[in-house]
């Protein structure tokens, strides 16, 4: 279906989320910190990012704020999962250019459909 890229400091929640996106048919690949997910989506440009946002370094929103103010990869659709959950949170990441915020603990059939809203060519 679909080339998704990971950006999670997390190996278990990358393997939860890689397992369930899987399994809905995707390709999935990942990165453990901001700064290479920013170059892994400028070189390799997915249908769609999930990104964290509490990461060592760069932090989530930090990167999302910066690949969708580049003219190569504004048009990515990038997905917020996180464990901040305050409407603060929230609000914020949709104004640094995310197009949907969801918090942790993820429900598999909202991810799914919130990833399948923002596919172009979803099923």
């Amino acid at each position: 279906m679909a080339n998704i890229l990971i950006i999670d400091d997390s190996p278990t929640d990358v393997r939860v989320f890689t397992t369930l996106l899987e399994r809905a048919g995707h390709t999935v690949g990942s990165v453990n910190n901001a700064e290479e997910g920013i170059e892994r989506v400028r070189a390799e440009l997915p249908a769609l990012v999930i990104m964290d946002v509490i990461m060592p370094g760069m932090n989530g929103f930090q990167a999302t704020r910066t690949l969708t103010r580049d003219p190569v990869t504004k048009d990515v659709p990038i997905v917020m999962i996180t464990t901040k959950s305050m409407e603060t949170d929230r609000v914020w990441g949709l104004r640094q250019g995310a197009r949907a915020f969801i918090t942790k603990p993820v429900n598999e059939k909202e991810l799914l459909a919130c990833i399948n809203d923002l596919l172009p060519n979803a099923a």
